[in-house]
């Protein structure tokens, strides 16, 4: 139901592409000691680009800029839980890249892929469950203690 003064913001693609956004951010940050996730692996970094741009595409179809969707929710929250698990295989399984005694350290790229694929999945849950943020604007009320005759009035015409 939208009309002038109902505004409905659907809430789950905007969080996920949010997600989607730091975690296209973390591919270029150190994830391990002077590593980031474009030099450090081969194929998980493009995977990751395509499941992020993916539900990109999918905030545009959810915010009405394309005629349709071009994917469903569901699809949506398969490809999040897949960038999901991709991200957190590469905390336990280090790549081959940095494989060795004790390897280097986790930075801050890969905490960032983990919350950004998190927010993802969360906006992707949120999408398929249909639920938006719902703005309705009231009019201003007088203050405690103010006079009303002292305030101007408006017109509810429009010109």
């Amino acid at each position: 139901m939208n009309d002038a003064r109902h505004v409905s913001l659907p809430l789950g693609p905007l969080v996920a592409a949010v997600g989607a956004i730091i975690l296209i951010v973390s591919l270029f940050l150190n994830w391990y000691d002077g590593l980031t996730g474009w030099t450090v692996f081969e194929l998980v970094d493009i995977v990751l680009l395509f499941c992020a741009l993916l539900v990109i595409v999918q905030l545009a179809g959810g915010m009405g800029l394309l005629r349709e969707p071009p994917v469903s929710p569901g699809v949506s929250l398969a490809v999040t839980i897949f960038a999901i698990v991709v991200v957190l295989v590469q905390l336990v399984n280090d790549p081959p890249a940095v494989a060795g005694d004790g390897g280097p350290g986790y930075a801050i790229g890969i905490w960032l892929a983990v919350a950004g694929a998190g927010l993802m999945v969360i906006g992707a849950v949120l999408a398929t469950a249909h639920i938006s943020l719902a703005v309705e604007p009231r009019p201003a009320r007088a203050p405690e203690g103010s006079d009303p005759s002292e305030e101007p009035t408006r017109s509810d015409r429009s010109p």
